[in-house]
């Protein structure tokens, strides 16, 4: 027998020494696991019925002992699953989670509450707890890999585990009082990632499905307008994607007229549409420089369609005249 072998043996035969229930502050109990606990109080929080546990729980709560309190709320749980004291003690673990500053499992134990016991009496309670939480994390708090490596806020994968979060609350109360404003987080998640195509979907979903509440549904078209600007600035210029900018800029300014910010919206249409121009300006030079005379026609027109009234109309009249009067004349 090797060294590494006689030593796992000598670990398991003193670890199988000790009794069930180990010295403190290590307790094992048949069916409830392992917990910690301080010299001397080895036991005094268990109680022998679910609501006596319970009220174990919420007076630790009450006195800010959140581990005492975690513990107790747990057994209740884990003891007594069905009783009608088990909401109440899942609630409370997912409070104590909060007030100890881990978040994530807090948001977790909510989601548990509301999966499994739908008609808890303060069900929008949670789910506004929920979306506090999920904000705390758009707004820099970081998660933690296996709850204790730190993930910086501003990468991607800690984006995706907030956008999910968002998802949930919006699927536990899309008409609730935080729903709408849910939806609208989920795409300024996703814009931060700089994921446009996802954000403008989760901002016209918000638009379309709260178009009762004018407020909502006006932010959600024009961010959305916003969003496809930014699209079609990344990187070469997305002409596609100005073009979207522009309708969702237009449809914007004529469902809220009222609005301050369509002054705002009709100067960023204008430059949109001097960018548009600029853009078919020079693949019309292209398609000239090759002699593709056809195709510098249609882009030279195209902008003029765009903004007959940019920097670069007056330029393209005079080469579409030029193309027409070589089109006219044979061998050129």
């Amino acid at each position: 027998m090797n060294r590494q072998s006689i030593r796992l043996l000598l670990v398991a035969v003193i670890w199988l020494g000790f009794p069930l229930l180990a010295p403190a502050p290590l307790i094992y109990r048949p069916g409830e696991g392992w917990t910690y606990e301080a010299v001397g109080g080895e036991g005094k929080w268990i109680q022998p019925r679910a609501k006596d546990q319970l009220e174990v729980a919420q007076a630790a709560f009450n006195k800010k002992a959140y581990g005492l309190a975690l513990k107790a709320a747990r057994r209740v749980v884990q003891v007594w699953p069905l009783s009608d004291y088990a909401p109440q003690a899942q609630y409370l673990a997912a409070r104590c989670y909060e007030a100890k500053g881990q978040d994530e499992k807090a948001f977790k134990e909510y989601q548990t509450i509301l999966e499994k016991y739908p008609r808890i009496l303060n069900y929008h309670e949670i789910l506004r707890r929920q979306y506090e939480i999920s904000n705390r994390y758009l707004a820099g708090e970081w998660f933690k890999l296996w709850g204790y490596v730190p993930i910086p806020a501003w990468l991607s994968a800690a984006m995706d585990r907030t956008a999910g979060m968002y998802e949930k609350v919006v699927k536990n109360g899309p008409y609730s009082d935080v729903g709408p404003q849910a939806q609208m987080k989920l795409g300024a998640t996703r814009e931060k990632q700089e994921d446009y195509q996802s954000a403008v979907k989760a901002y016209e979903l918000a638009a379309d499905r709260y178009h009762d509440q004018p407020q909502v549904a006006a932010d959600a078209i024009f961010l959305a307008g916003l969003c496809r600007q930014k699209e079609a600035r990344s990187a070469e210029y997305d002409q596609g994607a100005a073009g979207q900018a522009i309708g969702l800029f237009t449809q914007f300014i004529a469902l809220y007229p009222n609005d301050p910010r369509v002054s705002q919206a009709q100067k960023i249409i204008a430059a949109l549409k001097t960018e548009q121009a600029r853009g078919s300006f020079e693949t019309a030079r292209f398609y000239e420089h090759f002699h593709k005379w056809n195709g510098a026609l249609v882009y030279y027109n195209e902008v003029l369609v765009q903004d007959p009234n940019s920097p670069y109309a007056p330029a393209a009249r005079k080469r579409l005249d030029e193309l027409k009067r070589r089109a006219q004349q044979p061998g050129k």
